[in-house]
């Protein structure tokens, strides 16, 4: 196993959330500035990739193997050079011959249009998203560490259940939600952790590949990264008054959520939080309740109130 950070990837999934539909919980503002900034191409080529009970896409959503931190500027200057018989290939493996379902017959019929409208869209994302990911260093460098000690400390089956609600390790096998749910043998191949900014619901995998597996999914702690620099000032309040730790606990529960995706978010495990949200409940800020194998915590109105007074 190993972890890549890869802009790319995470382009694509602000792309895929904000433009063609399929919502994985990025911000309202955040997705109304990446709306604004597309252009009329760009939603054309992009609509294929949110069409309702469909998954699968060509790899020329993510034309370079995201091992490295590939810019996206090269990735763009990819998609506008390649010849569009690559596509046709990518499109060929992805539903196999003349099976090519109907949302993706646009890119059949003019190849060299969809790669030019596709590059596009991904330009004008990342032109917003740039920002974001340059203060997103540290987050991202913590994440490569907390891979990293549970690669060294034979930690995998705990790690990989707080990569996202959407995926679960079992009995030596990956079950990840899905609209097109298939079975796969991983083998032999290596794993790649693919930590993304994006919303909290995001997950992207890539089971093609024959010498590797990757798996995108949201940073932990990437809800606070979306803040402006307003927004962070008065987070950076909050947390005068609770607690760094608390603050953020709190902020992130902007809906119900089980202790372990509030854990994952924070980049621990459930029990390094118990002692904050006990004390956040004592204060009534927040409310828990179990539910079968799982704890979930839920913001108070006296919670909201809070927040509510520094504009979170």
């Amino acid at each position: 196993m190993s972890v890549s950070i890869s802009p790319q990837v995470t382009t694509l999934a602000v792309l895929a959330d904000a433009v063609a539909g399929r919502r994985r919980g990025l911000p309202e503002p955040w997705r109304r500035a990446v709306q604004e900034a597309v252009a009329p191409e760009g939603w054309e080529a992009t609509r294929p990739l949110g069409v309702p009970g469909h998954s699968v896409a060509p790899d020329s959503i993510v034309p370079l193997t995201p091992v490295g931190d590939i810019p996206v500027e090269f990735q763009v200057a990819w998609l506008r050079d390649v010849p569009p018989e690559v596509l046709m290939e990518d499109l060929e493996q992805a539903f196999g011959g003349e099976n090519v379902p109907t949302h993706w017959q646009a890119a059949v019929a003019h190849p060299k249009r969809w790669l030019h409208g596709y590059a596009t869209a991904v330009d004008n994302v990342w032109s917003v998203v740039e920002p974001l990911w340059q203060r997103a260093r540290q987050a991202l460098d913590r994440e490569v560490e907390r891979v990293g000690a549970a690669v060294v400390r034979g930690g995998l089956d705990a790690l990989l259940g707080t990569l996202s609600d959407r995926i679960v390790y079992t009995g030596g096998a990956l079950r990840i939600s899905d609209l097109q749910p298939s079975g796969y043998d991983l083998g032999e191949r290596r794993l790649v952790l693919v930590p993304t900014l994006a919303g909290r619901d995001s997950v992207i995998v890539n089971l093609d590949n024959p010498g590797m597996v990757w798996i995108a999914y949201p940073v932990p702690g990437a809800d606070r990264l979306w803040y402006d620099q307003g927004e962070q000032r008065r987070g950076e309040e909050l947390a005068a008054v609770l607690g760094d730790v608390r603050a953020g606990l709190l902020a992130a529960l902007a809906r119900p959520t089980t202790m372990s995706r509030l854990a994952g978010q924070a980049g621990t495990v459930p029990s390094a939080i118990t002692y904050h949200c006990d004390r956040l409940a004592a204060a009534g800020l927040i409310t828990r309740e179990r539910r079968g194998r799982e704890v979930w915590v839920s913001r108070t109105r006296r919670g909201d109130a809070l927040l509510d007074l520094f504009e979170l």
